[in-house]
């Protein structure tokens, strides 16, 4: 066999074995318990990347007791996965106006110091925070700023932004939050029967086993294209 034959061959094969690894160690994962399909895939936002989406809303009791979980687990990312979250509506005026609170907060600047005392203020100080006036009044009195919060809350770009967010999540098929989805083709699942914090671990676990599935097909598509 030529050296340059020889050496395709065991690069070939050197990447076939990885993509093998990738699978088997998600392996265990069932259609319709574990995970669903998204057919076709959606396109994601970030190129070249593993794109994982949250779905969410400020106004969840399970959204929140998630938080923690998800930051805990976003922290230790590797560097092809990029994690972004998107707030549904549901159609619900108050789930709405939350959608509205965290893309104003992201356009004022106050995102990162109130994104989970906002959480905290709601589910456990049960504070109701569900209208514009007070959620403008509560950020004025945590150090954030009311008037521009307030401006962005009312302005065009926040609008489009909660509209997009519908789009994405019908496109997504969600019905129920917190949701997560991987790459444009796979939304996680997770048995509730065992309770509230197994099925949000085992929803995360899952969803770590599902990036793995998507960087192994990545890994094939593009061997399968240098082939060509």
């Amino acid at each position: 066999m030529p050296n340059s034959t020889r050496a395709v061959t065991l690069a070939l094969a050197a990447l076939a074995a990885l993509v093998g690894l990738g699978t088997a160690r998600a392996e265990g994962l069932k259609e319709g318990t574990d995970f669903r399909s998204l057919t076709p895939p959606l396109p994601t936002g970030a190129a070249g990347k593993i794109e994982v989406i949250e779905f969410f809303s400020y106004a969840c009791p399970h959204c929140a007791n998630f938080y923690p979980l998800v930051a805990s687990w976003q922290a230790k990312l590797p560097k092809d996965v990029v994690f972004r979250r998107v707030p549904v509506g549901f159609q619900r005026p108050a789930w709405v106006n939350m959608q509205r609170v965290f893309y104003a907060l992201q356009a004022d600047g106050d995102f990162e110091r109130l994104d989970a005392k906002l959480f905290k203020a709601i589910h456990e100080e049960q504070q109701p925070l569900f209208e514009e006036p007070r959620i403008a009044d509560w950020i004025g009195r945590n150090g954030g700023d009311a008037d521009k919060f307030a401006a962005a809350y009312a302005s065009f770009g926040v609008n489009n932004q909660t509209v997009q967010a519908d789009q994405m999540a019908e496109d997504y098929h969600i019905d129920s939050v917190p949701s997560m989805a991987v790459d444009g083709r796979y939304v996680a699942l997770a048995d509730p029967s065992p309770g509230e914090m197994p099925y949000l671990s085992q929803l995360l676990a899952n969803v770590d086993k599902l990036i793995v599935r998507a960087r192994a097909e990545r890994a094939a598509a593009k061997a399968a294209a240098k082939r060509q």
